[in-house]
């Protein structure tokens, strides 16, 4: 398989991926991110819904963890 077939197939996969969307401001996103555990912060024990956040939802969530008000 020639370079160019592949980034083809590459490409044409990609294409074929679900979008992935946030499930805290709605958009869709190329990637998506969940924090379970840190320093802390362990949402593996707690009961909850499982979201994920785009890039920017996911930066404005640490810095709200970071500060103490998200909970």
């Amino acid at each position: 398989m020639s370079e160019s077939e592949t980034s083809e197939a590459a490409q044409s996969s990609e294409a074929a991926q679900p979008a992935l969307r946030c499930d805290f401001c709605g958009r869709e996103a190329a990637h998506v991110r969940r924090v379970a555990l840190d320093r802390d912060y362990d949402r593996l024990q707690l009961p909850h819904a499982v979201r994920y956040a785009c890039p920017e939802c996911s930066e404005a969530k640490e810095r709200e963890r970071q500060r103490g008000s998200a909970p």
